[in-house]
This record gives C-alpha cells, sequence and structure tokens, in this order.
C-alpha cells in the first residue's frame, strides 16, 4: 500500500506573528519558515505504518513556493521515500488545494492519504474534508490513533464528548490530531541522504486546476492589546467583582 501524505510550508510555532504595517497580511520576510506541526504528525504516523509493514512507500506533496522544497526534504530526512513539489508563488486556497491533491491521487493510487488537521497559519480545518468529499473515500478526521488491517482502517478520533472509532474501507482519508504521535528528528545521516532523494516538480496547470482566490482578504489586524488584571484581597471582594462583571 502507498501512503500520500501532504504537507505546508507555514511560519515556525515560535516566531511571534506579526502584520504588515498597511495591514495588508503577515510580515513574512526574513522569517523562520518550517513544517505545519500537524502535518509532521502526519508525516510520522505513515512512516510508523510503513515500518510496521502495513505500507511499502511514503510520498510527501507540497504545494507552494520553490522554498517548499526544503519542507518536503524535511520530510524525506524523516524517511520518506520521495516528494511532489506543485510549485506557485500564489496563495492557494483549501479547495483548490484538494482539487490538485486529488488529481494526485488519481495518478498516485495511493491506499491511504494521511494529513493534518489544520494548517497553524489560516487555521482552516478543511482541505482533509474537502479531500475526501472529492474523492469520494470515507474520512476520519481529528485522529488520536490509526490502526489499518486487512482493507480497513480504524481510526479512532477526539469528539467534544471524549472518543469516537469509526472504522473505514481503504482507500481513505484520515487527518490527525496532536496526541496521535510524537514526530521523530531527522539524523544527520538521513539528511544527507533526503537531498538525494526523488523530488517531482510540477504546477496547478499541470493538474488542470484554476487556483484563482475565491476570497477578497480586506484587512489583517493584531489581536487587540489586553488590559492588565488586577489583584483582589480577599474572596468577598472577588466575589464582590465577579458579580459586577455579570460572571456571576
Amino acid at each position: 500500500m502507498k501512503i500520500l501524505v501532504p504537507v505546508k510550508r507555514v511560519v515556525d510555532y515560535n516566531v511571534k506573528i506579526r502584520v504588515k504595517p498597511d495591514g495588508s497580511g503577515v510580515d513574512l520576510a526574513n522569517v523562520k519558515m518550517s513544517m505545519n506541526p500537524f502535518d509532521e504528525i502526519a508525516v510520522e504516523e505513515a512512516l510508523r505504518l510503513k515500518e510496521a509493514g502495513k505500507a511499502t512507500e511514503v510520498v510527501v506533496v507540497t504545494i507552494g513556493p520553490a522554498k517548499a522544497d526544503e519542507t518536503l526534504r524535511t520530510a524525506l530526512a524523516m524517511g520518506a521515500d520521495r516528494g511532489i513539489l506543485v510549485k506557485t508563488d500564489d496563495t492557494v486556497e483549501p479547495l483548490a488545494v484538494a482539487k490538485i491533491l486529488a488529481k494526485i491521487a488519481a495518478e498516485e493510487q495511493p491506499g491511504l492519504i494521511v494529513l493534518g488537521k489544520q494548517a497553524i497559519d489560516d487555521d482552516s480545518n478543511q482541505t482533509g474534508q474537502m479531500l475526501a468529499a472529492l474523492l469520494g473515500w470515507g474520512q476520519g478526521t481529528f485522529a488520536s490513533k490509526v490502526v489499518v488491517a486487512d482493507g480497513a482502517v480504524d481510526v479512532t478520533r477526539e469528539i467534544d464528548g471524549g472518543l469516537q472509532t469509526v472504522s473505514l474501507k481503504l482507500p481513505a482519508v484520515v487527518t490527525t490530531d496532536l496526541r496521535l504521535n510524537e514526530p521523530r528528528y531527522a539524523s544527520l545521516p538521513n539528511i544527507i541522504k533526503a537531498k538525494k532523494k526523488e523530488v517531482a516538480v510540477k504546477a496547478p496547470s499541470d493538474y488542470g486546476v484554476d487556483i484563482a482566490p475565491r476570497l477578497d482578504v480586506l484587512k489583517t489586524a493584531e489581536p487587540a492589546t489586553r488590559s492588565a488584571g488586577v489583584k483582589v484581597g480577599s474572596v468577598a471582594e472577588l466575589v464582590s467583582k465577579l458579580k459586577e462583571a455579570g460572571v456571576l
């Protein structure tokens, strides 16, 4: 079985986001970029399934600028077999991403697609669901445990009331949550080997997908500064202030 893992290049989660002075978007100049953390978990899960003998090949794909090749190389250094870079400098919305991934899935014929439940830059949480709908495959979202056996995958997913387990026939789409696993670090020898692994460079036009945005961003603004808290001298004063705020 082949596993396809889409990954995204985003601003590193340790970086403090700054908005451009004109409010036209996030300032990316000289900002550290890295693989979306949820996608790292997806890569790790695919590699564990391969190591367990449930898969024979792990293919990673990303959509973005030429520098997104670095994100692919990170996944390859972790242990993925080969990569696909769909190169574009334009912003690609979730629906266009899902359409491109559906075309790639039609070519690659994976038995399982594993991707992060959302990207930490736009927090859309849409691509996995849209991809499953376009392919007509079953989907298991917010996975905290994945078990593959006998042409099916059991996905334990996190819901408001606790945990829910769904059984899906393969092929299927699974989106990963934080508690699924802890991604490995790429060793120096594997980082060197990753430089020689195959990365196919494509364009959105190769898949016949129109990536023109359907949404207009009117303005980007930083969150309002929070006012400082106050100290109270007693429980009675705390209760009084809570009543004044309408909490009690």
